[in-house]
């Protein structure tokens, strides 16, 4: 395998190497910084700006157990993820210290746990950058990690691509996410477990059950019309949940790939504001007694790729119009 590094030449100017020859983006592309979709790099994170306002921040170095993004930020500026861990603001509940607003992961992969970061945990590591390209209708992250066992062993590896979008209004943000998970070092398989895989941890006023004991005012829906505690193990085409930010109805729609194995995939949509959706979890959401009947294993020498559609979005799901934005997804697909 080719080692692959990138190292930035200036300002929106980046240079890949794969061990024959380099790559540069072109920097008359680059847009301006109040227009489009601007990527920036900084000391252990990529800076992620829509028409010169921040959108999210990539966080790659090793200080935490895996990749993820914060914060993220929806129609007029709006948090849409908690601040905890990253921060400790007193009226958030300080739970799931790996619930790290946006990231993926999966508790069974090869028996290793790659989800918690307590006790023994395996670590996903960022090994470099393929593409950072920013644009005047869309920028794109290309990047590629290793999952690290405990013991130090390389579990598998993947590649990913995050295309974030200027849709052009302050009202919604539209960002793809796909991961090709390779099974690098021999077989590998991703056990029947509820915790898991495509996730967003959401900010605390969004819950279907408050924080603290306080009451809830969110609401969850999914495409087969699933509410609420409903949903949860729930399968569907797409998964809407949407709750009060400082006074604003906003909600985030997460849609699962029409061609991505085990479509449609199950969600894992809790009551205080974990939102996943998981496609190794049958056994748990199903309530079946084989507890491998979720297992998938893909051979040695073979990959498998999973899409998924982030659409952040002003109102409920019908006034956001969730489902005809999933139909075009569904019809044209990602990018």
């Amino acid at each position: 395998m080719l080692r692959r590094s990138i190292a930035k030449l200036g300002t929106g100017i980046f240079t890949i190497s794969m061990g024959c020859g380099a790559l540069a983006s072109d920097q008359a592309s680059a847009p301006d910084k109040a227009t489009g979709v601007q990527i920036s790099q900084l000391t252990n994170r990529l800076r992620i700006e829509i028409n010169g306002k921040l959108f999210t921040e990539y966080y790659f170095s090793e200080e935490a157990a895996r990749p993820y993004y914060y914060p993220v930020l929806g129609p007029d500026q709006l948090p849409m993820t908690r601040n905890w861990p990253m921060k400790s603001p007193p009226d958030e509940e300080h739970d799931h210290p790996h619930h790290r607003s946006l990231w993926y992961g999966h508790i069974l992969v090869n028996g290793q746990d790659f989800w918690d970061e307590q006790k023994k945990f395996g670590r996903i590591l960022h090994e470099g950058f393929d593409k950072i390209e920013s644009g005047a209708e869309s920028g794109v992250i290309k990047s590629h990690d290793n999952w690290v066992a405990p013991g130090g062993n390389v579990v598998c590896t993947d590649d990913r691509t995050f295309r974030v979008y200027n849709t052009g209004s302050t009202k919604e943000r539209l960002f793809d996410f796909e991961i090709t998970l390779h099974a690098s070092e021999g077989d590998l398989t991703f056990g029947d477990n509820k915790d898991g895989a495509m996730a967003i941890r959401l900010a605390e006023t969004m819950r279907l059950k408050g924080p603290k004991g306080r009451p809830g005012q969110g609401h969850i829906v999914t495409s087969t019309g699933a509410r609420n505690e409903d949903t949860w193990g729930n399968r569907a085409d797409w998964c809407d949940y949407y709750g009060p930010v400082e006074g604003k109805t906003v909600g985030v729609a997460i849609f699962d790939h029409p061609q991505n194995p085990r479509h449609p995939t199950w969600w894992h949509v809790r009551d205080y504001g974990l939102f996943a959706a998981n496609p190794f979890g049958r056994h748990d959401f199903e309530k079946l007694e084989d507890k491998s009947a979720g297992n998938l294993t893909v051979p040695a020498g073979k990959s498998i790729t999973f899409r998924y559609r982030f659409y952040i979005h002003e109102g409920n799901d019908k006034e956001a119009k969730v489902a005809e934005k999933y139909a075009e997804y569904a019809t044209k697909g990602s990018n």
